[in-house]
């Protein structure tokens, strides 16, 4: 009987402390994608005004 008592608590132990771990990862990974954000607007607006550039200079590329 102790046996099945000590089971359950270190079973049901881990599925908590697993749960403290992902959630813990998920706030962590959240937080760095706020922090990575306005640099990855910031070069998507460079690559889009980079591409404009581009096809201006080569129209044959877009078929012009």
């Amino acid at each position: 009987m102790l046996v099945v008592v000590s089971t359950v608590i270190l079973y049901v132990a881990g599925f908590v402390f697993l749960y403290g771990v992902i959630r813990l990862a998920v706030r962590h990974a959240l937080e760095d994608l706020e922090v990575r954000r306005p640099g990855l607007l910031r070069s998507q607006e460079v690559a889009a005004a980079q591409d404009r550039t581009f096809v201006r200079e080569n129209p044959f590329v877009a078929n012009g």
